[in-house]
């Protein structure tokens, strides 16, 4: 069986000219060769009716699979198109073509400035950010590289870009789910804080106002310890409520963010208590943590106790918590205690000491 046949539904026939470009680059995707190392080969393409003929460089390491795709594709319009004129077959080489230096040139170095991605947790959903980070390299860099007043991509290459998969607010300014272009102008005393409605563009040549969404300001953070690489980073995390901060040279800023997710998680466990797997772990925990209801807190500890897939120690310490937020310090004594003795049988060192403090913090 041939090439064709096999590789190709017999609706699909094939000159003799796509073909051999197939055959080679098929042939070609499973050989092993150096970096440095290109292919040349020429066919006659005497079904496209072609006296000259070209001549087809392949980067056999980094482009196998694109080369094997576009010939694919290429066979296959010629065969299912027969007016596929040799201009578009040429405008398609050359696009190959372009793609393999590309793509074999961008693997020769690293980027200058490295790109981060970091994905944060943030209430019930996740924040994205995309950003690269320029280095000082003994630069001055506020005030002069970047000069104050002036729109900057809050990092280099391309525009920094922020994404919230919930609502946010940032400094008090509510935030719709979406992605944004982080953009900032710096300044000595304050920060001038933009997110763009264009999160795709390269750096801020093509800034425009009009895209803003938002600004705001926040005070300049001055930083004692040089900081060589530009960093952003999310700290003071909590279920609700992180800073966004950002340290480079001397200078930074610090945007403080909260999601409102209580209105959501109480319906949530609403609803969950109104079914048979009732989920009083999660909802006791968030309910000691949030200050809500202990009277509701306590009955689900007790219910807690119950349930055989939780270890003894474990149900005894938060019951214990409860009852010492509750104020009722001899029973969060005598409970935690339990959890103390069940964790030693079971030689949990960890619940040992948890334990422990609730009975310290009870004896205050």
């Amino acid at each position: 069986m041939s090439l064709s046949d096999r590789y190709f539904p017999d609706r699909l026939k094939l000159g003799k000219g796509p073909l051999l470009i197939f055959q080679f680059v098929f042939s070609a995707s499973f050989l092993e060769f150096n970096n440095s190392v290109f292919i040349f080969e020429k066919w006659r393409f005497s079904q496209l009716k072609l006296s000259s003929y070209f001549m087809i460089s392949i980067s056999a390491t980094s482009c196998k699979k694109e080369a094997l795709i576009f010939c694919w594709i290429l066979c296959t319009l010629k065969a299912l198109y027969k007016n596929f004129s040799m201009r578009k077959t040429i405008a398609l080489l050359t696009t190959l073509s372009v793609c393999i230096v590309v793509n074999t040139f961008a693997q020769l170095t690293p980027q200058p400035s490295s790109t981060q991605s970091i994905i944060q947790d943030f209430g019930l959903g996740k924040i994205n950010l995309i950003y690269s980070r320029p280095d000082v390299k003994g630069r001055k860099i506020f005030g002069a590289l970047e000069p104050y007043g002036t729109v900057w991509r809050t990092g280099a290459n391309s525009a920094t870009v922020i994404k919230f998969t919930d609502d946010v607010t940032m400094d008090g300014n509510k935030v719709p789910a979406g992605e944004y272009g982080l953009f900032s102008i710096p300044g000595e005393q304050e920060w001038t804080i933009i997110l763009s409605k264009q999160s795709k563009q390269w750096g801020a040549y093509t800034y425009k106002s009009t895209d803003d969404f938002l600004r705001f300001k926040v005070k300049t953070e001055h930083l004692i310890q040089l900081t060589e690489t530009m960093t952003l980073a999310f700290t003071n995390v909590t279920p609700a409520s992180c800073d966004l901060q950002m340290m480079w040279e001397h200078s930074g800023f610090v945007i403080h963010m909260t999601t409102d997710i209580d209105t959501k998680v109480m319906a949530r466990i609403d609803s969950a208590m109104n079914t048979d797997k009732k989920p009083y772990y999660e909802a006791l925990i968030y309910y000691y943590n949030n200050n809500k209801d202990m009277d509701k807190a306590l009955a689900w500890a007790t219910e807690l106790e119950k349930d055989k897939n939780f270890p003894p120690f474990v149900p005894k310490l938060w019951k214990a918590r409860v009852l010492l937020k509750k104020g009722d310090k001899a029973a969060a004594i005598a409970t935690a205690e339990q959890g103390a003795k069940f964790a030693a049988d079971m030689k949990t060192d960890e619940y040992v000491r948890l334990n422990n403090e609730v009975i310290a913090q009870a004896k205050k």
